[in-house]
């Protein structure tokens, strides 16, 4: 799957949004990815699911994977298709509180190769969070996922990450914001702060 591909998913079902966002990580950006609208779509998820799959067994080779895991909220949705492409078992990590846990009977076997799969990488910090508590049960992550990566390529989650596409989505810090956002007021679109 191409990027212009990737982006005519996001594009046709209203996700790739403009405005003025406050992202998890703190910081802010005039454009935003909203996955779930995406991902709503069984055929859209299954087949960027499909796409990215396709590019870990490429790498890592067939029967690499024994799990995945993804961070709730934003994660659950493409890690649950990504287990169910690469055929092994699926399970996500909360937040109780502030922290990534696993919780509803999920377990690692010791050494299990698991995928982290995430739906979007800004800064890496959940990405981090989840592998490290992949890595405190006993699993041994042999890389990560995600369908876009907002870091284009420089955001280190400490593992190999593959993602569909890279993009250059410009950040900026609370006290350094451009004109054009400090005139519009800031939305909060993501799921980390969910109670």
């Amino acid at each position: 799957m191409t990027p212009e591909e990737v982006l005519t998913h996001f594009r046709e079902t209203d996700a790739l949004l403009e405005g003025h966002f406050l992202l998890s990580s703190g910081l802010h950006s005039d454009r935003y990815l909203q996955c779930a609208r995406v991902l709503m779509y069984p055929d859209r998820a299954a087949a960027l699911c499909r796409a990215l799959a396709d590019k870990v067994i490429a790498e890592l080779g067939n029967n690499a994977v024994d799990a995945v895991v993804a961070p709730a909220m934003g994660g659950v949705i493409v890690g649950y298709e990504m287990a169910r492409q690469l055929g092994v078992p699926g399970m996500f990590t909360e937040r109780v509180d502030g922290e990534f846990t696993f919780r509803r009977g999920f377990h690692l076997e010791k050494g299990m190769r698991v995928i982290m799969s995430e739906d979007i990488v800004t800064t890496g910090k959940s990405s981090r969070e989840c592998i490290e508590v992949i890595k405190a049960h006993g699993g041994d992550v042999v890389g990560a996922t995600c369908l876009i990566d907002r870091s284009n390529g420089t955001a280190d989650v400490g593992v190999p990450l593959f993602s569909l596409m890279g993009m250059d989505v410009k950040t900026y810090a609370p006290d350094a914001l451009p004109e054009h956002l400090q005139a519009l007021p800031a939305i909060k679109p993501g799921s980390r702060d969910l109670k």
